[in-house]
């Protein structure tokens, strides 16, 4: 039997945090001493705490480990009692007093948190005595770590059980004596701890995917590499394909291929949040430089307007521009700039075509411009993006008009493709390497019976290739067809089942995204998963567009909480367990409800979607996934 060790030891050096060389000696004590029954967590997730180390034994109980290399004679550190009586850590350098995160007070949360939340069926009076909990000194000895912290540690009630929260110094860990480190290492049962507990607390603890793809570099294939790699005699090219056949993951590839070459690149999207993943690929790029995030340009086309008015200062024209369309919000969603004034869509484009015409010699120019997801774009919209092309420069335009939520891919007509500077045939992907297999068959047929022939790209089966590992591909699709008056409650049964009903391997709960059409639904699960302590991150303030928008920019796969955002913003993402919700109203657009399905990516450790409607539109198609259950 091998230790369950997450992240893997053989990609440490390759951590976001890099271990500290204390917590390199600790790591090494936990897995040369400890018995391989106890499994060892590095730097997890939970609900965004991150603690150093956590051990987990199915039979033993849970431990969790501080570890700080503070010099304690490098400043003057002091513990002083708030008026509540409180005490709280402070240090002291050049006569100046700032206050320090106490790790005692780190410890007791995280032992609250494991037993009120991780582990829900501990929630009995003794359950919390099979959680341990330490704080490792490896620069400082334990009897100046003990004098300093002994008010909070004796606050805590933590002296009185220093078998199960012991305090270690730099002899204990040089020593490498896990008997004082770690008491309860030498417990081989527990009347408590048992194996479903366990099952509980890993989805919080085991490493989110996205995590583990972030020290992956992109790989592409021979076809996908022609586009990366090389660019037309014109400059300009237009690649179409379906879900999931890598047309963001090529279009990062060349902005970053295109930076290591010198070259100055814009990046160009319409939805904000698809920014975040597009530079999280890029950075993926073997010659990738470190900065591509900062040195590539990245904006969603209305802030790239704005942009060019501010720096040609004709931010007046831009403000009025949006005061007659919108009164006086300046900020909006995607959504509602579409839908709240059609002429906008020309006004806009026609006021910035004419500050660059007057201003070129102030604006920044690009050696290439790439769009994603260019059905969403219009192509007066490309046209004023060519006007910033440096001459031989290039550009580069994606597109899958199968998700046409905009309703703007017909205004891409063949004439209007001649008047954007192309010529020839679409640069085709045909198959999806990214969805599933098993639900490949389910999309085609939906865009067969609900999208209309002219825009529908269907992702067909391909052969996994050389280039990506080969793997097994458990697949969990369910459906569950219900009224909107019971929706939000089965909305919530479906996320909160989902990571304690994944098998065989742990789904990580930041893996989880949500998805819906509604601000007030989504709003509403938030609140609901928050009032059971379950982090969030998402994109709603519906009182304040701006608070909204910068929730957007921040808005990104990695966070370490749960997800819940709109089936608008994330477009053109992925995640390996997805719950989306259709419902009557707000969800009734084929190609939304097509585009939501659509995010789901082939794992491994396996994937999950689960729909949840109650459209009757889609009543027929629903009972035909592999689990259908009406509620």
């Amino acid at each position: 039997m091998s230790r369950l060790v997450s992240p893997p030891i053989e990609q440490f050096d390759r951590l976001r945090t890099p271990l500290t060389e204390g917590e390199k000696k600790v790591f090494s004590i936990f897995n040369e001493g400890l018995n391989e029954n106890w499994e060892i967590y590095v730097q997890p997730h939970l609900n965004n705490l991150r603690p150093d180390f956590v051990l987990l034994n199915p039979n033993v109980g849970v431990a969790v480990f501080e570890v700080k290399d503070w010099d304690l004679e490098a400043m003057e550190y002091l513990l002083e009692r708030s008026k509540q009586g409180i005490p709280h850590l402070f240090g002291k350098r050049n006569g100046k007093k700032f206050r320090l995160e106490n790790p005692v007070d780190k410890l007791i949360l995280y032992k609250q948190e494991i037993h009120d939340l991780y582990c829900p069926r501990l929630m009995t009076s003794t359950g919390i005595a099979c959680i341990s909990t330490g704080l490792i000194f490896p620069e400082a000895p334990r009897e100046q770590v003990t004098t300093l912290l002994r008010e909070s540690l004796e606050f805590n009630s933590l002296t009185q059980w220093t078998q199960y929260s012991p305090v270690s110094g730099r002899d204990e860990v040089n020593e490498a004596n896990l008997k004082l480190i770690f008491p309860e290492s030498a417990r081989t049962s527990s009347r408590i701890m048992n194996p479903d507990l366990a099952k509980d607390l890993r989805n919080w603890l085991y490493e989110p995917e996205f995590s583990a793809e972030q020290r992956q570099p992109l790989r592409l294939d021979k076809r996908q590499e022609e586009i990366a790699f090389t660019r037309t005699q014109s400059g300009y090219r237009r690649v179409k394909g379906p879900a999931g056949s890598g047309k963001s993951i090529v279009l990062a590839a060349r902005a970053a291929q295109l930076l290591n070459e010198g070259k100055d690149v814009l990046v160009i999207s319409f939805n904000i949040t698809l920014l975040n993943y597009l530079k999280d690929l890029a950075v993926r790029w073997p010659v990738a430089r470190n900065s591509v995030r900062s040195d590539v340009t990245w904006l969603n086309f209305h802030q790239w307007c704005k942009r060019i008015c501010v720096q040609a200062g004709a931010q007046h024209l831009y403000k009025a521009l949006w005061r007659e369309h919108f009164s006086s919000n300046e900020e909006m969603d995607e959504v509602q700039i579409q839908d709240a004034d059609e002429t906008l869509a020309e006004k806009l484009p026609k006021m910035v075509s004419d500050v660059i015409e007057r201003h070129s010699d102030l604006l920044s120019h690009y050696d290439a411009i790439l769009v994603d997801e260019g059905q969403d774009l219009r192509p007066s919209w490309w046209n004023v993006l060519r006007k910033l092309r440096r001459p031989d420069g290039e550009m580069l335009l994606v597109s899958d008009t199968s998700q046409d939520i905009y309703e703007t891919a017909r205004s891409w007509t063949d004439e209007a493709m001649l008047g954007c500077g192309f010529r020839g045939e679409w640069f085709r992907f045909e198959g999806s390497y990214r969805l599933p297999k098993a639900l490949l068959p389910l999309l085609k047929r939906f865009a067969n019976a609900f999208l209309p022939d002219d825009l529908r790209v269907s992702p067909e089966e391909v052969e996994q290739s050389d280039f990506l590992e080969k793997v097994e591909e458990p697949c969990k699709l369910r459906w569950v067809q219900t009224s909107d008056v019971n929706a939000l409650n089965i909305v919530l049964e479906e996320i909160l089942n989902l990571a304690p009903s994944a098998d065989p391997n742990p789904l990580p709960i930041p893996d989880i995204t949500f998805l819906c059409g509604s601000t007030k639904f989504a709003i509403g699960i938030i609140r609901e998963l928050e009032e059971r302590n379950i982090h969030v991150i998402h994109t709603f303030n519906p009182s304040d567009y701006k608070d909204a928008r910068k929730r957007k920019v921040h808005f990104y796969k990695g966070d370490a909480r749960i997800k819940v955002t709109t089936l608008h913003s994330f477009k053109g993402m992925e995640t390996r367990a997805l719950v989306i919700f259709l419902s009557k109203m707000s969800s009734s657009d084929p190609a939304l409800a097509y585009t939501g399905m659509s995010r789901l990516k082939r794992s491994k450790d396996g994937s999950y979607l689960t729909v949840v409607c109650s459209n009757p539109r889609f009543y027929e198609f629903g009972k035909s996934w592999p689990e259908y259950e009406s509620k």
